[in-house]
């Protein structure tokens, strides 16, 4: 009869160690670690436009926006990499990763729908200082914006709206976020036909 194998499971000491040197980013979620896949060319598109203008705007405040490489540890114990976050309190704890965030941004892909959609919304919005979490849809143009001041109910954004990021006191055009993404919804909206 075939061994099933049982997960490995590593504490926290030896997770943050090992991500030090790995070549390769992971995850850590109840004692396990999952590696982090390369994003498409439109994930980075986004990434890039929303923590551009996050940084435009927070220059001149306490406030910082991190990319894709600074880890998060939330309230369960796991360490997360959202795609972008916005930090205000001056954390000093730790220099490889942060626990007050006041706005989280994951752009969604196929394989990691489920995880931001389900499970990260659970975590991230247990975080006290959290106001607000973002999920951007790379193929379609589609900005999911949940708000602290509104219960966590979740608000979406299209193409030819602006979005209000409460947290930040930001405004962006949806245009913006989108810019030089290339999927259907965006070609028909630079065409009028949206």
């Amino acid at each position: 009869m075939p061994q099933i194998k049982q997960p490995t499971f590593i504490s926290p000491e030896m997770y943050l160690k090992g991500e030090l040197t790995n070549e390769i980013k992971h995850e850590y979620v109840n004692g396990q670690t999952f590696a982090m896949a390369g994003a498409s060319e439109n994930h980075n598109t986004i990434s890039l436009n929303v923590v551009s203008e996050f940084r435009m705007h927070l220059k001149k405040t306490p406030c910082r926006p991190f990319a894709s490489d600074m880890k998060l540890k939330t309230s369960t114990g796991s360490y997360r990499y959202p795609d972008i976050m916005v930090i205000c309190d001056n954390e000093t704890e730790d220099k490889y990763f942060k626990t007050k965030p006041v706005i989280l941004v994951e752009v969604l892909s196929r394989s990691t729908r489920k995880i931001d959609e389900k499970e990260k919304l659970i975590e991230y919005i247990n975080i006290p200082t959290l106001k607000e979490y973002v999920i951007i849809e790379q193929d379609v143009a589609d900005i999911t914006v949940y708000r602290k001041s509104d219960d966590w109910r979740s608000t979406h954004y299209f193409l030819g709206e602006e979005i209000h990021f409460e947290s930040i006191d930001l405004t962006i055009p949806v245009s913006e976020i989108y810019l030089h993404v290339e999927n259907d919804d965006v070609k028909q909206f630079l065409a009028g036909e949206l």
